[in-house]
């Protein structure tokens, strides 16, 4: 499983979400479609075995980690973005900005929404690939987010509205390389769900920057669809967010 996302904070009831609707409360509910296939698909996995967390491997500098091709490389590269947000929600817990905010206020319950979403997305595509193709996952990924100040609001979500929206951009733009033949069609209905989910996260993130703005015209076009970006546009943006060792090579899918 996956090792960059466990540091430290609160992991009390971390498996939860797997197993139960995720803050039936929230408008994060809208979820649950999601989180009910990949908890279908982890049924058969064992909780120590999944969220284990052993140390993150030692990345080789110069070297990057091709995501492949094929609906495998689609799987990695989709697996290789939730690494990263995931790691990114598990890290920005340990901050004196979310560990400031009220247990029971909304901020801190999206914000810990997010975290959960984001790692089932890991989880799911992680064990999808291993399931598919287990010789051609790609390894667990080591974050750099010495650019994200953890203790400062504006930089914390100013970080995760550039995640979601890149996560949505990336979704929306590597449908196209998903077969149609196979368990192709399943891996896009699937991957459709997940962006729908992303996409969620994206609005409210802006609306906690500013309130009633869930949307604005650098994710958008002029017929007010969802922009899409390429995988080589996407992982310009997600290796500033990767340590050396770790970085991404999209080169199998374009």
């Amino acid at each position: 499983m996956s090792k960059i996302t466990k540091a430290g904070g609160d992991d009390t009831g971390f498996d939860k979400p797997l197993y139960v609707p995720i803050k039936r409360r929230s408008f994060f509910m809208y979820a649950g479609a999601t989180a009910g296939a990949t908890a279908l698909l982890l049924s058969g996995c064992d909780d120590d075995e999944v969220f284990a967390d052993p140390t993150p491997p030692t990345p080789t500098p110069g070297t990057t980690v091709s995501v492949g091709s094929g609906d495998v490389g689609v799987l990695n590269y989709a697996y290789a973005l939730e690494q990263l947000e995931a790691a990114f929600y598990t890290q920005l817990r340990t901050g004196s900005y979310y560990t400031g905010l009220n247990a029971t206020s909304a901020e801190r319950q999206i914000l810990d929404d997010l975290y959960y979403h984001e790692v089932i997305h890991r989880e799911f595509f992680k064990a999808a690939i291993t399931g598919a193709a287990p010789t051609a996952i790609i390894k667990d990924l080591t974050p750099n987010f010495s650019a994200i100040n953890f203790n400062d609001r504006a930089s914390v979500l100013g970080a995760a509205k550039a995640f979601e929206d890149l996560g949505v951009s990336a979704y929306n733009g590597a449908g196209r390389f998903i077969s149609t033949t196979g368990n192709g069609p399943l891996y896009l209905l699937l991957a459709g769900k997940i962006v729908s989910v992303e996409a969620r996260h994206a609005a409210i993130i802006r609306d906690l920057l500013q309130e009633g703005n869930f949307v604005g015209t650098d994710v958008i076009n002029s017929s007010g669809l969802e922009i899409s970006k390429t995988p080589t546009e996407v992982v310009a943006a997600a290796n500033t967010f990767l340590a050396e060792g770790s970085k991404l090579n999209v080169s199998g899918l374009v």
